[in-house]
């Protein structure tokens, strides 16, 4: 591993732990609640994050180039809620990568899925392209319909997502999850999923750090939360300080602004 690529993901990781903001759902849902207008989300949550994880549209339209944050650069695609999701392609170049000063890239792989062996080959040609510039891969273990968020599926995923080449693993928390951890020879960091109450983000985050996780790639469970800021504050305590999610939730509520 090039001293580059090392700095790039130490950039990301911060010390081995990480809160990435995951804000690039647009690219297969369209304007998400809550993303409507990425501008107006991000501006007040960019100073609490490690790492934004975003397509290159909204990073050209929605961040300003004077931000010091790292971009975790999402580059495959091609396909959206009306179709086969696994049926993706690399849509940004590592060259328009490097234009765009990212840190990392980020491609899905579907393991199981249809387009199973299409989704694997892009990582490993990311990874190939990835190593002449020093720019780290992030495989985001996508689950298709059929299969099973739990420890065999899921540990399956990720190894095959290391053992391709990929610096760092997104993928879901589930039952017995240090089995994936210790399975995976590159740092794990979670995916939020769908919105949930804010206490069970948080037990979520918690429950994943401790068993191994490397931090989380939250969206919806903070800019569709009702008070954005103040959970992605508590959202760092977990991952950064060791709270637990009830300290790390009384947090969380004690700065809500009162209910109008």
């Amino acid at each position: 591993m090039s001293w580059g690529l090392k700095n790039r993901v130490e950039r990301i990781m911060k010390g081995g732990r990480t809160v990435m903001l995951a804000v690039d759902h647009g690219y297969f849902q369209g304007p998400t609640t809550g993303l409507e207008n990425p501008r107006k989300t991000l501006t007040p949550l960019i100073p609490y994050a490690d790492s934004l994880m975003l397509t290159r549209g909204v990073l050209r339209t929605s961040v300003d180039a004077n931000q010091d944050i790292p971009i975790v650069l999402r580059v495959s695609g091609g396909t959206s809620i009306l179709k086969e999701l696994s049926d993706e392609v690399v849509t940004t170049s590592i060259e328009e990568a490097v234009r765009l000063n990212a840190s990392a890239v980020a491609v899905s792989v579907f393991v199981g899925s249809e387009h199973e062996k299409e989704t694997l080959a892009n990582l490993a040609e990311l990874v190939n392209e990835g190593e002449r510039y020093g720019i780290p891969v992030l495989a985001v273990t996508a689950v298709g319909r059929e299969m099973a968020r739990d420890a065999r599926y899921l540990g399956l995923a990720c190894r095959i997502a290391a053992e391709l080449g990929a610096s760092i693993v997104k993928t879901y928390y589930c039952a017995d999850f240090r089995r994936v951890v210790d399975g995976c020879p590159v740092p794990v960091v979670i995916a939020g999923g769908k919105k949930l109450p804010e206490r069970d983000a948080l037990q979520l985050a918690h429950d994943a750090v401790a068993e191994g996780a490397s931090g989380v790639d939250m969206g919806r469970n903070i800019f569709q939360s009702a008070d954005p800021v103040s959970i992605i504050k508590a959202v760092r305590g977990v991952v950064h300080e060791g709270k637990s999610a009830d300290e790390a939730y009384a947090a969380f509520s004690g700065s809500r602004p009162p209910a109008q």
